[in-house]
């Protein structure tokens, strides 16, 4: 059996608690669990670096608390902590164990595993919220790091032609395909891959990840966007910005709206 750190937050706000899983996340860290004014998060001991965990820690100036478990059965956490998220009237995402909120224009119903990602219901909430502003009939759409395709599946409720769906972690994949199949969605391609590269053209590029992917792939999102297009980013803190600004600079793409929640960004871009 494997053994894992469970590394232990205390005294943290629930924006620290964002923050921190979206860092741990880059780092490998393996799952989350979330408790009132404390966080708890795990990795494999062989994916363990101290210097990155101390130096987040300090940055964040939260103590943290270091001991060794056996293999957890992360599915079990993550349902545990899984609510649903309701955006407005306009989108519900929950489990299928909980009750249909009543008035809400689209539901979808997803297995919440790891893929989900408790530190980015403020990212979902933003990118959900914009896209209510979006043309999405006949459109096609690029949902790059889809993770439980929670994005893909609403592109295709709301009218699109075709989703290409991506991520890199099977795990992700797996979950993908489970919520596709559950919310009866046919139009889409979902594919495993390490980089945004489709060989096609969208109208609509989503992509709800971290800074240093978007970085890495922003050449490639930029260059499938076609004329008249939208690039709606996530998974953004507000320290970010800076960055996707000086590298926005070098393509024909204009700024069009910045949304923000819990110290997350949403950019909308048009070209």
């Amino acid at each position: 059996m494997n053994e894992f750190f469970q590394i232990e937050f205390l005294s943290v706000s629930n924006e620290q608690k964002d923050i921190l899983i979206a860092k741990l996340m880059i780092e490998g860290y393996a799952g989350f669990e979330e408790i009132e004014n404390c966080l708890k998060a795990f990795i494999p001991i062989r994916d363990y670096d101290e210097n990155i965990l101390k130096e987040i820690s300090r940055t964040q100036k939260v103590a943290f608390d270091k001991t060794i478990i056996d293999e957890t059965n992360w599915n079990k956490v993550w349902e545990s902590n899984f609510e649903p998220v309701v955006i407005d009237d306009f989108v519900s995402i929950r489990a299928d164990f909980h009750l249909q909120p009543k008035g809400v224009e689209h539901d979808i119903i997803i297995t919440p595993k790891m893929s989900f990602g408790t530190g980015h219901h403020a990212t979902t909430f933003l990118m959900i919220r914009q896209m209510r502003q979006i043309d999405f009939k006949n459109k096609n759409v690029l949902d790059f790091g889809t993770g439980t395709g929670v994005l893909a599946i609403l592109s295709e409720k709301l009218g699109a032609r075709n989703v290409v769906a991506i991520d890199n972690d099977t795990w992700s994949i797996e979950n993908a395909t489970e919520n596709i199949q559950r919310n009866q969605c046919n139009r889409i391609n979902l594919q495993k891959a390490e980089i945004a590269a489709t060989h096609g053209s969208f109208n609509i590029i989503l992509a709800n990840i971290n800074k240093n992917v978007i970085l890495q792939n922003f050449h490639l999102l930029a260059e499938q966007l076609t004329g008249g297009g939208v690039l709606l980013l996530s998974g953004l803190l507000a320290e970010d910005e800076d960055d996707i600004f000086l590298i926005k600079d070098e393509y024909s793409l204009q700024l069009k709206q910045t949304t923000v929640r819990d110290n997350w960004l949403c950019l909308k871009f048009s070209c």
